[in-house]
């Protein structure tokens, strides 16, 4: 028979995971498609149609299937005979070009928009809820039931987690699955079978398949290893003799369970890639031998060129706290963590660090861990100082979702918590049930946040923002991802406007959700755009375009500060003067790099007319190559 306290936090854990998934999904119901979505969509309904992977090879294929398989259940259309299917597999590169290209076709011409993105993100949502369930579950083993409601209670309310949770990317994957491989190889460590070793190879390779940053896994696992010899946990063995051994087999476990991941993202890779065709591999040949084994090559040939494919794409500035920076900077994402985080979760994890230290101290020592699961712990904060490590010293530094498998393990570290403070209390330390009744208080705090950011997750900002603008502070998907669409088509409803300009942050054509709309460049508006109605994302106000200069006009902002209205002047100031748009030699386009077009063009004019994709795709290259020739010529020789 359960007791009284244990039906209070399962009903509570059900009510919190149920308020999760209202907000989140509500949320995304209220947004339109955003930037990677395009592609991820296009390209996971491709691999199950097709088994071809040749598109979005960039990033593994995992949660794009998932997203695609309500799709084509549902009986999705896709035609494959259309140019971009052609072009994406006529050429290493051209695949990151059509990507878009196919994938705005099949969501927003072959099939409905809303209902295409509704039921792709319908597999997110239930990812995320799951990592909900395994967060609780494993917080009440490390601490206890009031330690995992502890933590799902900050899962089910972080911002972040609502805000891309039901969105088709690679992030909640990710994180779900390198927090199940950490339990699994801690559950393989402190016995290693047949079992455990089974059940870490399979968490391995689905996070293998879910985004290529699961490779810091690889350095976890020694960092586990050597943290062991430093400081050893109860369930070591004491004798020189018996300690080897008992490293031994748990190093051929986890040998064993590395070779099972890869086993398992070949399998993966082979299913979907059967019908690609092996021209990539011409070299080897084209007889039968050749041919049979060009396809057997074919899985880890994807998988490594995927793999170059994201080490090697062009990295955009950092912009954090109103500057912008060529390469990643130590401040960036602890100072994203700082901003887009609750305040209540923030002195939750300051609240866990001073009761711990307070534990860690007294003359009696307590069991703040639960027996038995020293070595999981280990492995969590282990793994958490190298996956923060790893976003700290990257050079790719643009997102708070890149930061969410750090989220997660820290949200872990409330776990022990409610345990510890329990204990203390019972020790007489005369602060623990004021300690008690602040962990509620905040508990109660990050519920309130939630409910009264909703539904505009993705620009969340604290109260450490000191109420200015989003802009002057972050970028990108952190502020705007061309979610707000659907907001901006309410504005021009409600107020019966019959053309519109949008500059909007992303590759897709507006129009298909504001009907109204063309798109436009705030930083080339002409005579001809006086009087009407302009709507700007907030990222190219200052970062990724240079439009200070419409903040003179009175504004109204949209979907939670994502998007701004205008309405501009009948007389614009010409282009330099006070109050006027910037010259041309100030332009700024994606990325805050010196623009030498829109690319949103260039995507534009190949979606409207795909026989433009390899005219496009000519001039891309020859332009490149004059580029990289001047810097050749430049080079010291010798």
């Amino acid at each position: 028979m359960k007791s009284p306290s244990s039906t209070i936090v399962f009903t509570g854990a059900i009510l919190l995971l149920a308020l999760m998934a209202v907000l989140a999904d509500g949320a995304a119901r209220r947004e339109s498609i955003t930037f990677d979505e395009i592609a991820h969509i296009g390209a996971g309904v491709s691999y199950l149609q097709k088994l071809d992977m040749r598109m979005n090879e960039e990033h593994p294929p995992l949660a794009k299937v998932l997203a695609a398989l309500p799709l084509v259940v549902r009986g999705v259309h896709a035609d494959y005979s259309h140019l971009s299917w052609a072009f994406s597999g006529s050429g290493l590169f051209k695949q990151y070009f059509g990507e878009w290209i196919f994938g705005h076709w099949l969501i927003t011409r072959w099939n409905d928009p809303i209902a295409t993105v509704f039921w792709a993100r319908q597999p997110m949502l239930l990812l995320t809820l799951v990592l909900g369930i395994v967060l609780f579950l494993y917080g009440a083993r490390i601490g206890d039931q009031w330690g995992g409601l502890l933590c799902l209670c900050a899962y089910a309310t972080m911002p972040v987690m609502l805000a891309f949770g039901p969105l088709v990317l690679t992030d909640i994957a990710i994180t779900l699955f390198v927090v199940v491989t950490l339990w699994a190889f801690a559950d393989m460590w402190r016995a290693p079978s047949r079992g455990t070793v089974l059940r870490f190879g399979f968490a391995f390779g689905a996070a293998l398949l879910s985004k290529f940053s699961a490779g810091l896994l690889l350095f976890c696992f020694p960092a586990f290893i050597l943290s062991l010899r430093w400081l050893p946990v109860p369930q070591q063995p004491k004798g020189e003799v018996e300690l080897r051994a008992w490293r031994r087999s748990r190093r051929w476990s986890l040998t064993k369970g590395i070779l099972l991941a890869a086993l398992v993202v070949y399998a993966v890779y082979f299913v979907l890639s059967r019908n690609e065709p092996t021209d990539s591999l011409g070299v080897l040949g084209t007889n039968m031998a050749a041919l049979l084994l060009r396809r057997l090559l074919m899985p880890p040939w994807i998988y490594l060129r995927g793999l170059a494919l994201f080490a090697f794409t062009g990295k955009p500035p950092a912009f954090i706290l109103g500057h912008s920076y060529p390469h990643g900077v130590w401040f960036f994402f602890p100072a994203l963590f700082l901003l887009k985080s609750s305040l209540a979760f923030l002195l939750l994890l300051v609240l866990a660090l001073v009761v711990g230290l307070v534990a860690k101290f007294r003359p009696v020592r307590l069991a703040v861990i639960s027996e038995g699961l020293e070595l999981h712990w280990r492995a969590m904060w282990v793994s958490l100082i190298v996956f923060t490590g790893a976003c700290i010293l990257s050079r790719f530094q643009f997102s708070i979702r890149h930061f969410s498998v750090s989220l997660a393990l820290m949200i872990l570290l409330l776990a022990p918590l409610p345990r510890t403070l329990n204990q203390l209390r019972h020790s007489g330390w005369r602060a623990a049930g004021a300690c008690l009744s602040l962990t509620v208080a905040l508990a109660l705090a990050s519920v309130i946040t939630a409910v009264r950011a909703y539904p505009y997750y993705l620009p969340f900002l604290n109260s450490l923002s000191g109420g200015r603008p989003g802009y002057l502070l972050v970028a990108d998907s952190n502020l705007d991802w061309n979610q707000g669409l659907l907001d901006v088509e309410n504005f021009v409803q409600q107020r019966g406007l019959t053309h519109v300009l949008i500059d909007s942050y992303g590759f897709s054509d507006p129009s298909v959700y504001v009907h109204q709309g063309r798109l436009w460049n705030c930083q080339k508006a002409a005579p001809e755009d006086g009087g009407q109605w302009a709507f700007v994302s907030a990222n190219l106000i200052q970062e990724s375009h240079n439009c200070l200069w419409l903040l003179q006009i009175p504004h109204d902002a949209l979907a939670g500060g994502s998007m701004y209205a205008f309405q501009l002047p009948r007389v614009i100031p010409p282009a330099g003067s006070p109050g006027g748009p910037p010259l041309p030699e100030n332009y700024r386009d994606f990325a805050s790099g010196p623009s030498s077009g829109d690319l949103r063009l260039t995507f534009l004019n190949c979606i409207r007319d795909p026989q433009q994709l390899q005219p496009t795709w000519d001039r891309l290259t020859a332009q490149a190559a004059k580029t990289r020739k001047p810097e050749r010529s430049s080079r010291p020789k010798g």
